[in-house]
């Protein structure tokens, strides 16, 4: 999502700009590059595409990217978004095409849709897979229920299955741990969990104002979605649980705050969105970090139960 074209989102790096990222990130290790095609209207698609398919061997890199929000020049154009089978295939077709190559390491539903019968989706999907354009599917923040009727349908009848969860969790947010996870690690699904930093909140002090927008940066300036998700009081006494933590340990406190989630049951690869080089380097040494029980626990402590935040289907 950080990178595509700034007209989309002014905190959004071009091409250009984005180029020393993925040569940061390749030459680390890291092998799992997630998009979706209404970033950027398609542009971070061709991003991606571009500098993998010149810094990258394909076969060693994962590419993931996602569909269902719109992506015509209206929202309310009805073909140009969703999950129905008409709009996954052009879909896919697209995507392939921006991201240039022949096919997709894991496809993902980006949301669940409440209007199209998951009958249809989840055939549609499996077709992708059978005609070669995609490897393995996923979905992306919904109900536990909802998840648990794809994966029964897809078992009945003998469909590809969905084996990752794209869900919203954090120190901040633990809502998931009462049902979603328990299910997705019963049916041996991995978590790819986005907004690992609570869009920032975990990886710097409480401000002064309490209000997870006062970063001083072009993405808090223009976030309009974060107050949706944090700044419950609740939330604030976590982050200042993490910043003790960092404290005490003498590093940032996104290492902290990644390498408790790394450690949580299932999670495989969380979701970073780095604007600047040093983020994904503190990302890249909280694999380093161990935390003890007394951490974890101090880090627990605080938070509070939360209503659903990150879907609503």
């Amino acid at each position: 999502m950080t990178y595509g074209t700034p007209k989309w989102r002014p905190w959004v790096l071009d091409e250009a700009a984005a180029r020393p990222f993925f040569v940061r990130a390749i030459e680390a290790g890291i092998n799992y590059f997630d998009t979706a095609d209404m970033y950027s209207m398609g542009v971070s698609e061709e991003v991606t595409g571009k500098w993998l398919g010149e810094l990258a061997i394909r076969e060693e890199v994962v590419i993931a990217t996602k569909a269902n929000f719109p992506m015509g020049a209206s929202p309310d154009a009805p073909n140009m978004g969703g999950l129905s089978r008409k709009h996954l295939l052009q879909a896919c077709d697209a995507s392939l095409k921006r991201l240039g190559t022949d096919v997709i390491d894991l496809y993902q539903i980006h949301r669940f849709d409440r209007d199209v019968p998951i009958d249809e989706t989840l055939e549609a999907l499996n077709d992708l897979v059978r005609a070669g354009k995609v490897r393995y599917l996923g979905a992306s923040s919904g109900s536990a229920w909802r998840m648990a009727q794809a994966l029964s349908t897809s078992e009945r009848q003998g469909w590809a299955r969905f084996i990752s969860m794209q869900n919203h969790y954090n120190l901040i947010y633990r809502e998931e741990e009462r049902e979603m996870i328990p299910l997705c690690l019963d049916q041996g699904i991995g978590l790819v969990p986005w907004s690992p930093l609570g869009r920032g909140a975990l990886a710097r002090p409480r401000p002064a104002d309490a209000d997870v927008r006062s970063a001083g940066t072009a993405r808090s300036a223009s976030d309009t979605y974060s107050p949706t998700l944090y700044g419950n009081p609740a939330d604030w006494l976590v982050v200042d649980a993490v910043e003790r933590v960092a404290a005490a340990r003498g590093v940032p406190m996104a290492q902290v705050s990644l390498a408790w989630l790394l450690s949580r049951p299932g999670v495989v690869a969380p979701i970073i969105g780095a604007t600047k080089l040093e983020h994904l380097d503190t990302a890249i040494a909280a694999l380093s970090i161990s935390l003890d029980a007394a951490e974890c626990a101090a880090l627990d402590a605080p938070y509070e139960p939360h209503g659903v935040k990150g879907h609503t289907v």
